[in-house]
């Protein structure tokens, strides 16, 4: 931890910087703990819509100036919107930091939110729906997120629905950006080839007026889920998603979640790799996957086929899961998941941006930065027996689905 650095804003705010000093770049990122789970249902979509006006310009910038600043030196701006954090960040060469600074201050302290900007960026989101549409790999993801989690903010889709975006205005998007780009969601991250003192200084100027404000009021879900859902879609293949309810971002057991995921479908070497495709031929993808938020989880397997052989591979899905219930994994797969574990963390972790979006993360959704080496340690620490017992507390409970393609629920067995 010695190259991770914090200070506190006058306002609470936390400034989080890790320095790299073989590197000749700064990545900048403000993590607002606000997303699309936050928003009222008439709101749905207010965060990532917010997404993509801040950088539209400010009353002393042009959204053209803004770009063209950044680019003029070689670096990037861009944001994403999640269901519990919205992220803002911005990727410069390290001699030019100051810009990066200047401009991020800016933008998210004074957004002008100007009428034909929402106007242009309504449209632009509208068409960003319809391309979520147009990909049933993607669209496939939302209607299982529906179903394991319904009525529930956690299952809707973050950018929102045609009828929400439509009808969201200027005084609304400005009123939600009011009220909880404040200082007490707010953290500040920065990795890279940097001067800590310099940041806390420079941010301390743009963000330390900001007021406390509150913090978003969240409701867990309830148990319920639905046990499936099918679309039936013009396409060539029937895209199938299984999922489970599973753990939350403070859950012990996650570590162990991680493993097994990576046992289960994280890679060529997975079980589902190796039996689904290697050994059947029945598709040409298929993974598993594990998420966390504040109160929830979950965890799923993605895979597509030929609508012919869609009942085939629901099988051996399940097949694989009942075995992985039944008979854990062995003590070879965990060495090697753990391995695979270890080696893709510490290789995604070579670049200032991957850097400041780890602790942004870990900044906004667990409120703390746990350094490299003990989260090394608490994922080489998983024991075949914490798999069994994860494997049973999230496999064993209620499996829902979820179908896109030409079938119906009762071309399914």
């Amino acid at each position: 931890m010695d190259d991770i650095r914090e200070t506190r804003l006058s306002n609470g705010i936390r400034v989080v910087t890790e320095r790299m000093t073989e590197v000749r770049s700064v990545a900048l990122g403000v993590w607002v703990g606000v997303g699309a789970r936050d928003e009222p249902d008439e709101l749905s979509g207010a965060s990532h819509f917010l997404e993509h006006l801040v950088f539209k310009g400010t009353p002393t910038r042009s959204a053209r100036e803004i770009a063209e600043v950044i680019e003029a030196v070689g670096g990037d701006m861009n944001a994403h919107t999640g269901r519990e954090s919205t992220a803002y960040y911005t990727r410069l060469p390290s001699d030019h930091v100051g810009l990066g600074l200047d401009i991020m201050g800016d933008v998210l302290t004074h957004p002008s939110f100007r009428p034909p900007d929402v106007d242009s960026e309504r449209r632009v989101i509208l068409e960003e729906l319809l391309m979520h549409l147009d990909m049933p790999d993607s669209l496939v993801h939302t209607v299982l997120s529906e179903a394991l989690f319904p009525g529930h903010p956690l299952g809707r889709e973050v950018a929102g629905t045609r009828e929400t975006v439509e009808v969201l205005d200027r005084e609304q998007i400005a009123t939600f950006f009011d009220r909880w780009y404040r200082s007490r969601n707010m953290a500040v991250v920065a990795a890279g080839n940097l001067d800590h003192d310099r940041l806390a200084d420079e941010f301390e100027r743009t963000f330390g007026a900001l007021e406390q404000g509150e913090r978003p009021v969240r409701q867990a879900p309830s148990d319920e889920v639905a046990p499936s859902v099918v679309r039936e879609s013009d396409i060539e293949q029937a895209h199938i998603e299984l999922g489970w309810r599973a753990l939350s971002h403070f859950d012990d057991d996650r570590y162990a979640l991680s493993v097994l995921n990576q046992i289960i479908g994280g890679g060529m070497s997975s079980r589902l790799f190796q039996s689904v495709r290697e050994e059947r031929g029945l598709c040409y993808t298929v993974y598993s996957w594990a998420s966390t938020s504040q109160d929830a989880g979950s965890a799923g397997i993605y895979s597509a086929t030929n609508p012919s052989r869609l009942n085939e591979l629901l099988q051996v899905l399940d097949d694989e899961i009942a075995k992985l219930l039944a008979g854990g994994v062995t003590e070879a797969e965990l060495a090697l998941a753990q391995g695979c574990l270890d080696g893709s963390l510490v290789l995604g972790l070579e670049s200032s941006e991957a850097r400041m979006e780890r602790l942004g993360w870990s900044l906004s959704h667990r409120d703390e930065v746990v350094p490299v080496d003990d989260e090394l340690a608490r994922l080489r620490a998983v024991t075949v027996d914490d798999c069994a017992r994860v494997a049973e507390r999230v496999f064993g409970g209620p499996r829902t689905m979820a179908v896109i393609g030409p079938v119906s629920e009762s071309d399914l067995r």
